[in-house]
């Protein structure tokens, strides 16, 4: 077996690539003693930046609402990474940018959304595990021959 014959996958560059706050209803909303409703939202986009190379982003959304829908907070984290795959048969990429790369992308993207509410002022929301192999097996029985551009909601 030769060395090209040989999968290959590494991390080339973990990044934040774009990080959102919103507290559209400050100052009031501090004063607030009621529980909000916290929603988040996945989205994972692969795209190829070079031969073998892809950059890969997780998008979590995560927004706080009152009863009446009141926002306290809205935060958005876009965490990518520059992933080095190569010799991969063409069928198993897919599986691989929307399945392993998030998974390494996860807790970094975890952790900037818990330190962005607490920045704003809110206790820190912590982000349950995600069985992001699920969450593409679910989205490809939803629509056959899907891209490779995924959307989720989490409750």
């Amino acid at each position: 077996m030769t060395d090209q014959a040989q999968p290959v996958f590494s991390i080339e560059k973990l990044y934040v690539k774009d990080l959102s706050i919103e507290v559209p209803n400050s100052p009031q909303i501090f004063l607030e003693r009621e529980a909000p409703q916290v929603n988040v939202q996945l989205r994972t986009e692969g795209n190829p930046v070079d031969d073998g190379v892809f950059d890969v982003t997780l998008t979590v959304t995560v927004s706080a609402k009152l009863p009446g829908d009141k926002t306290m907070f809205l935060i958005e984290v876009a965490q990518a990474g520059v992933f080095q795959i190569r010799n991969i048969p063409e069928g198993e990429l897919e599986p691989v940018m929307m399945i392993g790369c998030p998974n390494i992308l996860f807790p970094y993207a975890r952790e900037a959304v818990s330190d962005a509410v607490t920045r704003a002022g809110f206790q820190p929301v912590i982000l349950a595990p995600v069985n992001f192999e699920a969450l593409y097996q679910a989205q490809r029985q939803q629509q056959e021959g899907a891209s490779s551009v995924s959307e989720t909601t989490v409750q």
